[in-house]
C-alpha cells in the first residue's frame, strides 16, 4: 500500500477536467523520488531553468514522508493545503526532513516565479476513540480518515441526508455540497471543482473504492454520480460517518448562495 502520492506539475486535477486525469506516482514505504529539471532517475520534473538538474528528493516512510533539499543556497517550502497559511521550510543541504501534512505543496523558487508540485499522505493514522494507550500494538484502521479536515466535511454533508433519515435515497449534488458547506469560516472560499476534488480523493486515495465502469454509467448521467453514491454508501455501513459528526456541519437554513450558478449539482 502506498504511503503517499505524488501529483505531478503540469497534470490535470483530481475533479476539476471532464477528461484527462492527473499524473500520480504512488509511493511505498522505503521508496524515494528525486524532482528537478530533468537527468537520469529524476521522477519529478520541474521544467524551469533556474531549478538543479537534481534539486532534491522525496523519502516514503511509514504514514509520512520527508524532503531532502539538495540546494547549497536556497530553500524549499511544504505548504499545509488543509492548513490556514501553515507551513515549512526545508533549509539547503538538509537531508529528510519530516513532512506532517495530508495535503502538501512542494515549493522552489524558479525563474519564472516559483516551481510547484503536490504530495499526498493518504495513509495517516489516527487515534481511535476506543484504542487503550498500553495495550500492546496498535490496530491501524483501514480508512484513515482526518475528521478535522475539509475532505471529511464534504464526505459529512454528502452523507447528511441517510443519517437524518435513514429511508432517503436522495444524495446532495456537488452544488449542493457547497451551499452546505460554506457558511463555515474554513470553507467560504469552498468551490465546485474543490467538492469535485474531495470526493475523488476520498473515493481513490482514502477509501480505495474499486468503481469500474460505474463512474461513466451512473443513472443520473453525472460523471461523480457513482462516486457520491459508493462512498456515502460505505462511509455509512462503515460507521465512518455517524450522527455525532452531523455537529461538524452548520446549522440548516444557515446555507446561502452568492453565485445561483453553484446550484447545480
Amino acid at each position: 500500500m502506498e504511503t503517499i502520492i505524488v501529483q505531478l506539475p503540469g497534470t490535470a486535477q483530481w475533479g476539476e477536467g471532464e477528461t484527462g486525469s492527473p499524473e500520480l506516482i504512488h509511493l511505498g514505504p522505503g521508496d524515494i523520488a528525486d524532482f528537478g529539471r530533468g537527468g537520469a532517475g529524476v521522477r519529478i520534473v520541474l521544467t524551469d531553468p533556474g531549478i538543479s538538474r537534481r534539486a532534491g528528493q522525496l523519502e516514503a516512510a511509514g504514514d509520512y514522508w520527508r524532503l531532502s533539499n539538495f540546494s547549497r543556497s536556497v530553500s524549499y517550502v511544504v505548504e499545509n493545503l488543509e492548513g490556514a497559511g501553515e507551513y515549512l521550510t526545508v533549509a539547503p543541504g538538509r537531508l529528510g526532513a519530516p513532512v506532517p501534512f495530508e495535503f502538501s505543496r512542494v515549493v522552489l523558487p524558479a525563474l519564472s516565479g516559483t516551481a510547484t508540485f503536490k504530495v499526498f499522505a493518504p495513509q495517516h493514522a489516527y487515534l481511535g476513540e476506543q484504542s487503550v494507550p498500553g495495550g500492546g500494538e496498535q490496530t491501524v484502521h483501514p480508512f484513515a480518515l482526518d475528521p478535522t479536515s475539509k475532505y471529511f466535511l464534504v464526505l459529512v454533508a454528502l452523507c447528511e441526508p441517510r443519517l437524518r433519515d435513514p429511508s432517503d435515497s436522495a444524495l446532495p449534488g456537488v452544488g449542493q455540497i457547497v451551499e452546505r458547506l460554506r457558511p463555515l469560516e474554513s470553507c467560504r472560499d469552498l468551490t465546485r471543482s474543490a467538492v469535485n476534488y474531495h470526493i475523488d480523493y476520498l473515493a481513490f486515495a482514502k477509501l480505495r473504492l474499486d468503481l469500474g465502469d460505474e463512474a461513466t454509467t451512473a443513472a443520473d448521467g453525472g460523471r461523480t454520480g457513482a462516486k457520491r453514491t459508493r462512498l456515502a454508501s460505505v462511509a455509512l455501513r462503515f460507521g465512518l460517518v455517524r450522527e455525532e459528526h452531523l455537529g461538524l456541519l452548520p446549522p440548516r437554513g444557515a446555507a446561502r448562495l452568492t453565485d445561483p450558478q453553484e446550484a447545480g449539482a
